[in-house]
């Protein structure tokens, strides 16, 4: 008999997000670029003899970590609240020191995928994932683009580590172009600021269309159902933080109404800066689609990329 997900939060990371891979990755790329034909054999050789010295902690270890702890909250005979699934571009011979660094670290993931160079974005549909975390922007552009499933690219850990609440998830959305679509945001890159807020204004009661995050915001709000506490005391707190200000700002709040989701914080900033409001929600992460909020927030959170579709006005 089948597993069944559908109420399940099933997160795919790979193996550069979980934990820190960068010396291998270094020392395969140095290779790769004297010597193209030895690289892997270099690689190779270099993962197997490292197999039982653990890797340390990668960009999206922390969220991993607080949302896998969640399933203490698993009622008997019920599914699993959180699955995690490590996708990893390594093949099963060269990922053994990522399963033994799994099992060291004690982190319940049963569940991976090795495809020796190939894309795991390819498998993400096939592990009824309903979020996507990598290093590799090719991957997470396939799924953005397929739709599959939310997607991001993490980059650097921050310089600041911020001081989580034990026992809470903390996540942290931009609006348009990630929760949701990009119809607004091309509104103000084409006719301007004051174009932007009237139609923003006199649509307040037309919910706004999904981005590539809504089915991963109504997963995390299905999740919070389950948990045993009423919403307003979950472990999962959920943040938007958006440069939208009023009168732009309702048309935000009532759309997640309409979906039926429930948004402990939201700050409509009219385009300060995002860094210091993320640093005091202490995010385990934040999601935008912008470099210039990326910049400054990933210095004090971990933060994931949206890419735009290919085919999006918004990336050409």
């Amino acid at each position: 008999m089948a597993l069944d997900l559908k109420n399940t939060l099933v997160i795919g990371i790979s193996a550069t997000a979980l934990f820190d891979l960068s010396e291998a990755d270094e020392l395969f790329k140095r290779e790769y670029k004297n010597h193209p034909d030895n690289a892997i054999e270099v690689y190779r050789k270099y993962m197997l003899e490292h197999e039982d010295v653990a890797l340390n902690e990668g960009i999206g270890f922390g969220l991993i970590k607080a949302l896998l702890d969640l399933n203490r909250y698993q009622k008997k005979g019920e599914a699993q609240l959180v699955e995690v699934v490590v996708m990893s571009r390594n093949s099963p011979d060269t990922g053994v020191r990522v399963l033994n660094t799994i099992r060291e670290l004690d982190l319940n993931i049963t569940r991976s995928a090795f495809t020796a160079g190939e894309s795991s974005a390819d498998y993400i549909e096939a592990f009824d994932v309903d979020l996507f975390l990598t290093t590799d922007e090719s991957d997470a552009q396939k799924v953005i683009d397929t739709r599959v499933c939310a997607s991001a690219v993490l980059s650097t850990p921050p310089e600041y580590q911020c001081e989580i609440p034990d026992g809470q998830v903390r996540i942290a959305f931009d609006g348009d172009a990630v929760l949701f679509d990009e119809s607004s945001e091309l509104v103000y890159k084409e006719e301007g600021i004051e174009a932007f807020h009237k139609n923003e204004d006199e649509s307040q009661n037309i919910p706004m269309i999904e981005g590539p995050f809504a089915s991963f915001l109504k997963k995390l709000a299905s999740l919070q159902e389950r948990l045993p506490m009423k919403i307003e005391y979950s472990p999962v707190r959920i943040a938007i933080v958006t440069a939208r200000n009023a009168p732009s700002d309702l048309r935000v709040i009532k759309t997640l109404r309409h979906w039926g989701v429930y948004v402990d914080e939201a700050f409509f900033l009219g385009g300060i800066e995002k860094s210091k409001i993320l640093q005091s929600f202490k995010a385990h992460i934040f999601f935008d689609d912008q470099d210039v909020h990326l910049e400054s927030s990933s210095l004090v959170v971990p933060c994931g990329k949206v890419l735009y579709p290919t085919n999006s006005k918004l990336k050409n």
